[in-house]
């Protein structure tokens, strides 16, 4: 059975086994089924299959071990082949982005070679009329090159076919003068090469990529637009043309959701043209319809304001090895005018546009792609990746529909709408479906109407994604704790969820991730909150409340990124088509260089609410000099469900709750502002008081009297100078309580950024949970002498922030703080050259 010529195992003595067509076989399908045999399962095969019975184990053990190989290099080999073939396509798309780089450049070096010469032989005195002449011949040229044309085939023909060239002269050519999209760098595991407009007729985005989807899905993707764009409302397609040469072209209703409360929502009267070029690449691209065209008019909306997209859409080629390369333009005017000034930078700037549409198509299409080449792969409770992708959607959609309040969905709002905080009502059958069997969890439940309470607020100077992920990890910052939780009112409802002071206590929450988009822009997870009471008869035994929650938006270095942290309660074993109530958060950063006054000030646009005399003379002695000002909009939208007879009722505590959310995001904003410690006067943390000068004077005191050498470098004078440099030390110093789990209850400057907190957050953090287990090993040990003696040393090793980050540190000390009776008050902290890791 052996020879020198063999092709499989080896003897000791060199000697190769050659195997039979039917022993191969046969270990083939023993293969398929262990790839990996222990010793003991080896020769149970020999004895199970005869044909195997005259080979020896180790040479059984030798097959397996070269089969396993030749699998890892197939696997390899084929990796590096796809590798390979995404690179080749990247470098072509990359050489054809540098060629069309070259062509702006050169059109630039040539229009500004034109003007240079032309200001040298204009007279300035004398006006030259060549000009104007030249633009009106031109103009009257192009009109009867161009007559109006009519709503037709051959007149829409004529539109698409015009639409069609300067779509494709945006995409490939210098129509546009792109720039690159602000911290966006392209390569072959980026999103692609994203930009912008610069000096053009309303904004304008770019993008480039590489999706593993072949050209025909690709179409299918982007032509549904409610699929991927999260803001689109509905597309209607009111007609659909073919078109000679194999194509299409379709007449489109199209609504967008308003991003806030404060400006009205878009509508668009498009024609749609898809078509195949003369290389097999396929193109959808769009644009308008107007009156001057003498296309078919779609009158006004109500409510709605008609924006135009320019010739905009999506070019598609095959990629030699499968997928597709796409390039992708949106040009739209939205009508800021429309808008408050505040806003219209939401209106006017491409980078919005680019993340918000554009970025968010090629992101769609490369998750679906993921989602396809793991086809098998559940995630998140069993579900499928698509499942949970359409639990995504029906969440932001959801949220949409709050913040817009459409009067053909059932809204309608109580009062004049001039309040603060605008109240509307729902009794749609449509809204109400599904929610008694959904929410009722055993108990009685009749609920027939939907309110929900919505208000915009503007920010300054605080990032959308540092005071988004605050509010996604300190949910108790926010929950107001005089009311009703908003779960559990959204759960329960009856008389009992709104009447009464509360019952039970806000236990903490933890968050089960279920899944996430490929760049981790976007996070669905389920939220438990712990030892929620809901009723005086749940007030022995706590219950646990789930939301269904979406995050996006927490990367800060992201350039124009909506944040948003939309929750929705659910059972624990919801559904897919469970019906949802979402509720929750949407800040949308305003890029506009305008500088305003109070840049730290936190104002609410609908009722201007203030945060207090002392507050804010701080802020704005502290905020003059500060160039980096960032703006964004924050809007807040809850949704309850309850009983018609207590609507009066539940709208007075609905406005009562949101208003205490808004004033505790307010109290989060100015705490996360960057300022020094005269901007935290005012706030109700124990910062810039004569409590705090004491503490920081015990504190100085009580490391001298316990080490023998002054904390502070400087020789310090007076209470308030003794907390200015102990807030500005280069250490991290922290206080906690002597209670059983002792808490923390002040930290400098160093020691919040440590920690990632603010001092509003900070009693909420435990001293063993910043402790990896060797840390809490380490102070378990120490704590005992700590107590005793006064003071303690610990080496150095790793601590975790309130954000879940690990820091480093060279050292700990601990030492107690005494009061003035030598009483110990509480115990400090000091943490040397600590860094994230």
């Amino acid at each position: 059975m052996s020879c020198r010529d063999g092709k499989a195992g080896s003897f000791d003595n060199g000697k190769y086994v050659r195997y039979t067509p039917e022993q191969v076989e046969a270990l083939e399908r023993l293969y398929h089924d262990c790839p990996k045999p222990s010793s003991i399962r080896r020769q149970q095969l020999i004895r199970e299959c005869p044909i195997l019975s005259n080979i020896e184990p180790k040479q059984i053990k030798v097959w397996f071990q070269n089969r396993r190989c030749r699998e890892k290099q197939r696997k390899e080999s084929s990796r590096l082949q796809a590798v390979n073939r995404k690179l080749t396509a990247m470098n072509k798309l990359l050489m054809e982005e540098n060629d069309r780089l070259q062509k702006q450049v050169s059109q630039l070096v040539y229009e500004n070679s034109y003007f240079r010469q032309h200001s040298k032989n204009t007279s300035l005195p004398t006006k030259d009329t060549s000009c104007e002449s030249a633009l009106t011949s031109g103009q009257q040229q192009l009109a009867s090159q161009h007559p109006p044309r009519d709503a037709s085939p051959a007149g829409l023909l004529s539109i698409a076919e015009e639409t069609l060239a300067e779509f494709l002269s945006k995409a490939t050519g210098t129509a546009v003068e792109w720039v690159q999209m602000p911290g966006m760098k392209p390569g072959p595991d980026s999103i692609g090469i994203i930009a912008i407009s610069h000096g053009t007729t309303g904004v304008a985005a770019r993008a480039c990529g590489l999706v593993g989807l072949e050209p025909t899905r690709v179409v299918e993707i982007v032509k549904d637009r409610p699929l991927w764009f999260r803001e689109c409302r509905a597309v209607d397609v009111l007609n659909v043309l073919p078109t000679t040469n194999g194509g299409t072209i379709e007449l489109l209703y199209m609504q967008l959701y308003a991003p806030t409360t404060l400006a009205p929502p878009r509508d668009f009267w498009l024609l749609r043209y898809t078509s195949v070029l003369e290389d097999g690449s396929l193109v959808v691209c769009e644009r308008s319809l107007t009156n001057t065209q003498n296309g078919p008019n779609m009158p006004p909306v109500q409510h709605f304001v008609r924006a135009e997209m320019l010739p905009s859409g999506y070019l598609i080629r095959p990629c030699e090895g499968g997928g597709s390369i796409i390039h992708i333009v949106d040009h739209i005017d939205f009508e800021a005018s429309s808008v408050p000034e505040v806003l219209r930078p939401l209106y006017e700037s491409p980078k919005v546009l680019a993340q918000k549409t554009t970025m968010a198509a090629l992101r769609q299409l490369k998750q679906i792609a993921q989602e396809v080449s793991q086809t098998n792969v559940n995630n998140g409770w069993g579900r499928r990746p698509a499942a949970l992708r359409a639990l995504s959607q029906r969440l932001s959609r959801g949220f949409n529909e709050a913040v817009n309040g459409f009067a053909d969905e059932g809204w309608s709002v109580i009062g004049d709408g001039m309040d603060d905080v605008t109240i509307l009502v729902n009794s749609s059958p449509d809204k109400l479906m599904g929610l008694n069997l959904a929410f009722g969890n055993g108990f009685p439940l009749v609920s027939n109407t939907v309110l929900c309470a919505k208000a915009s607020m503007l920010l300054q100077n605080v990032p959308p994604a540092i005071l988004l992920r605050f509010l996604r990890e300190h949910r108790s910052e926010w929950v107001d704790n005089s009311i009703d939780a908003y779960a559990a009112a959204a759960i329960k409802v009856g008389p009992c969820s709104f009447s009464g002071a509360r019952v039970g206590g806000f236990g903490g929450q933890v968050i089960l991730p279920l899944a996430h988009t490929v760049e981790h822009e976007e996070f669905l997870e389920v939220v438990k909150l712990e030892g929620l009471g809901h009723s005086p008869e749940d007030a022995m035994i706590p219950r646990d409340i789930f939301l269904l929650q979406l995050c996006s938006g927490m990367d800060e270095n992201a350039v124009g990124t909506c944040a948003e942290l939309i929750f929705a309660p659910i059972d624990a074993s919801f559904a897919d088509d469970a019906p949802l109530l979402p509720s929750g958060f949407r800040i949308i950063p305003l890029d506009s260089g305008k500088e305003v006054s109070s840049p730290n000030r936190t104002l609410d646009l609908a009722s201007a609410l203030e945060v207090g005399p002392t507050g804010t003379k701080a802020l704005s002695s502290d905020g003059s000099g500060n160039s980096g000002v960032t703006r964004s909009v924050m809007t807040i939208a809850f949704e309850f469900a309850f009983e018609s007879q207590m609507q009066d009722h539940v709208a007075s505590v609905a406005r009562q709750y949101v208003r205490g959310i808004i004033s505790a995001v307010q109290r989060v904003a100015l705490a996360l502002s960057p300022s020094h410690v005269s901007s935290q006067v005012g706030l109700r943390t124990p910062l810039g008081t004569p409590e705090a000068q004491t503490l920081a004077r015990w504190i100085c005191h009580s490391y001298r009297c316990y080490m023998g050498v002054n904390l502070l470098k400087s020789s310090s004078e007076g209470d308030e100078s003794v907390l200015k440099n102990l807030w500005n030390h280069s250490d991290a110093i922290m206080c906690c309580s002597m209670k059983a789990l002792p808490v923390f209850t002040f930290a400098n400057q160093a020691g919040l950024d440590m920690l990632e907190t603010t001092l509003v957050a900070l009693q909420d953090i435990s001293l063993e949970k910043i402790f990896d287990e060797n840390g809490r090993k380490a102070l378990c040990s120490e704590f005992p002498q700590i107590m005793q003696q006064g003071f303690g040393c610990m080496q150095g090793g790793i601590c975790i922030s309130s954000m879940g980050r690990p820091v480093s540190y060279d050292r700990a000390v601990a030492w107690k703080v005494l009061d003035e009776d030598e009483n110990a008050h509480c115990i400090c902290f000091v943490f040397v050259n600590w860094s994230f890791v």
